[in-house]
Parts: C-alpha cells; sequence; structure tokens
C-alpha cells in the first residue's frame, strides 16, 4: 500500500473503531482486535497512548497479538527516540523499517518453517 492508501485504512478503522464502542452491547468494549474478512483478517493492536498498529494476514494466522507487540516495542525504541519524527506524521526511519523487516522475516520463518 501507498501512503494514502494506508491513511485511508487508518481513517476507516478509526471510524468503526469509534462507533463499535457506541453500538457494543458489551459494557466496558474499548476497541476492534480483529475484523475477519472472507479472504484475509486485519489484527489492531491500540498502545496505551493511543497508536494504533495493524498487520494483514491470511484468515486464522495465529500469534499476531504478539507480533503487533514486538512491532510497538520497536516502534518505541526507534521511532519515538529518533529526534526528526514528528507525531501523526508517516515513520521516515531507516533503522526502525530495517528491524520491522527483520522482526518479520524472522516470525514468518517461525510461523511457516520457512
Amino acid at each position: 500500500m501507498d501512503t494514502n492508501d494506508s491513511l485511508r485504512v487508518a481513517s476507516l478503522w478509526h471510524s468503526m473503531h469509534a462507533i463499535s464502542q457506541q453500538l457494543s452491547p458489551t459494557t466496558g468494549c474499548s476497541e476492534i482486535e480483529l475484523l475477519e474478512a472472507n479472504t484475509f483478517d486485519l489484527h489492531c493492536f491500540q498502545s496505551l497512548t493511543g497508536s494504533k498498529f495493524f498487520v494483514v494476514c491470511k484468515l486464522g494466522t495465529q500469534h499476531m497479538e504478539a507480533l503487533l507487540k514486538v512491532v510497538y516495542e520497536l516502534y518505541t525504541d526507534y521511532v519515538l527516540k529518533n529526534p526528526f519524527y514528528e507525531m501523526k506524521m508517516p515513520i521516515r526511519c531507516e533503522v526502525f523499517d530495517i528491524n520491522l523487516t527483520q522482526t518479520v522475516q524472522k516470525d514468518r520463518v517461525a510461523l511457516l518453517g520457512r
């Protein structure tokens, strides 16, 4: 996805998130964690500060919550500590990108055995 597509997905998710809090029959429901579609799953992790992290994966893929928490740790280690990063702006941090790619590849190897 390019930056505009990412912003559209984030905007749509934010709207669905806000609506779901109001419509939920469960008291105390605070967020959507998983959207199951016909051809994919979309997992979301929301940090205590309100930042949301997403992963799109094949139906039924396990351990995505743990992966998203690791991505959040990378974000706090490499993006938030970057003096040139501005909140609410697209992430442009090479060290973060490298570590994110390594983490996803390592997780893929662990999950798929490749």
